[in-house]
């Protein structure tokens, strides 16, 4: 069962490979900027810290993919990471992973559904 007051944002607003909605979560009593993205036709949503230095990936809000729409990419160092995995593929943190939070999709809108989740 999802939070209703945790909607990021309606289904149609997320384009394959297009700009991202940016949302925040709490952590620790603070708001931690994060993000949701669509990518092979799921919802994908990162806290929007790069896995090098805790500093935004968007060079222009919402902006997260490279020029092809195939890789999330870090504007300040060019980390390149996987939009499905979060996983750097590329760049100075080569092997670490954007932190994941879950995310589900039900009746049109995107919504939190927990604030991390592992990948492995």
């Amino acid at each position: 069962m999802v939070d209703p007051a945790r909607v990021i944002c309606d289904s149609s607003a997320l384009i394959e490979g297009g700009k991202g909605m940016r949302f925040s979560v709490l952590r620790d009593g603070k708001p931690i900027p994060a993000f949701v993205i669509r990518y092979n036709g799921g919802a994908h949503a990162y806290l929007n810290q790069c896995a090098h230095i805790p500093v935004e990936l968007d060079w222009i809000e919402g902006e997260f993919f490279d020029s092809s729409g195939l890789y999330l990419i870090c504007t300040t160092h060019g980390a390149t990471y996987e939009p499905d995995s979060g996983h750097c593929i590329m760049g100075p943190c080569k092997g670490q992973r954007l932190t994941a939070l879950e995310v589900a999709e039900i009746d049109g809108k995107v919504y939190l559904t927990h604030s991390e989740k592992n990948h492995g």
